[in-house]
């Protein structure tokens, strides 16, 4: 659960998600290594940095004078480096990752629970409210939490608008029949941005709406599938580094990737398992623009993992910047972890066990 502040863009921190109040400073690849094999891993880069404070010494003694002892040193920093990143990336690899939900803020919270039930098939599968911080969360989806990719909606009280900037794209929905849903959020009063129609340059059905809040969303027409709710869709500012970080820092696989010269752009789905069956993220690049405007009204993704201390020091070691140390969540024993990717897109790893324990 979280909570945004009426002035600021922050959430706070609840049970099964977690969004950064504040942020750390950034924390160097050098010292995120060293801690990687002291902590967590007592595996051969482990064994290898200890030795090397004391080979380094003896090297420097033997060749204070010499150029080839200032090389050597930078040559075993860097080997030993490298023996991190292949133990952070075995980890990663092994972890059982999920993606759990994705949090936004809307400025009328039964305003949203009608529009998503009655107009998209969502079912509302859980509300809290927290009279004492004067906020609201929502869950809605297409089956229960514990095997569904669901939506965590919050208002703030007194909050009615929010800025979704430029950077969120959109939500992805499978469906039977999109012209027929595209009739039924018309019917409903609903605002639809693209018609049903094949997509360009292909034969699947798709369509665009939006929310009461703004929010789009991509109708795409699928078959029957465990998983309706199907993509996040960010933009990003340098795909290549944003493929490399997820498929190292968060174990993601790279689905599919395709170029769209005629319209400069290019998409990367990324993701644990088959788009037909999983949801994806779909990075979206725009030819030369590197920078967005996130506004305020957009939160986070959350992944399930089964160590959130090795999952922070693995984001560590593959350049992401860990806006909320791993441990439980204060007052309750659910651990996680919250993170920025290379774009600043904010995600919080949860510990399997203990978001299993929360929706008992």
């Amino acid at each position: 659960m979280v909570r945004i502040l009426p002035m600021t863009s922050a959430i706070r921190p609840t049970i099964a998600s977690f969004a950064t109040a504040r942020f750390s400073g950034s924390i160097g690849v050098i010292n995120a290594s060293s801690r990687f094999n002291s902590v967590h891993f007592g595996s051969t880069a482990g064994s290898q940095s200890k030795n090397f404070g004391l080979k380094a010494f003896k090297i420097f003694r033997q060749e204070v004078n010499s150029k080839s002892a200032s090389k050597t040193i930078v040559n075993m920093a860097q080997g030993s480096t490298a023996t991190t990143q292949e133990n952070a990336l075995e980890w990663v690899k092994n972890d059982k990752r999920r993606m759990l939900h994705v949090v936004y803020r809307v400025g009328d919270l039964d305003r949203t629970i009608k529009f998503y039930t009655e107009c998209l098939g969502m079912k509302l599968l859980r509300k809290r409210d927290v009279p004492e911080e004067k906020y609201t969360n929502a869950f809605l989806g297409y089956g229960p939490e514990d095997s569904h990719f669901v939506i965590e909606l919050t208002y703030n009280y007194g909050v009615d608008k929010y800025d979704i900037g430029t950077a969120f794209g959109h939500f992805g929905i499978a469906v039977d029949d999109v012209a027929k849903t595209v009739d039924l959020i018309k019917a409903k009063g609903g605002t639809v941005t693209r018609e049903a129609g094949p997509v360009k340059g292909g034969k699947t059905v798709i369509a665009f709406i939006e929310d009461p809040d703004g929010y789009k969303f991509e109708l795409i027409e699928r078959g029957p599938t465990p998983e309706p709710l199907c993509q996040v869709m960010l933009r990003v500012g340098d795909l290549d580094r944003s493929i490399a970080f997820h498929e190292k820092a968060f174990g993601m696989e790279l689905l599919r990737r395709k170029d769209n010269p005629e319209y400069k752009y290019t998409i990367a789905m990324m993701g644990y398992g088959p788009e037909d069956k999983n949801a994806v993220l779909e990075l979206t690049y725009n030819y030369g623009v590197t920078e967005y405007d996130k506004g305020n009204a957009y939160a986070q993704i959350a992944i399930g993992t089964d160590d959130v201390y090795k999952t922070a020091e693995a984001i560590k070691v593959f350049g992401g910047k860990i806006t909320r140390e791993p441990g439980p969540l204060p007052g309750i024993s659910t651990k996680i972890t919250a993170c920025l990717d290379p774009d600043g897109w904010k995600t919080v790893f949860v510990d399997n066990i203990d978001f299993l324990k929360e929706l008992e």
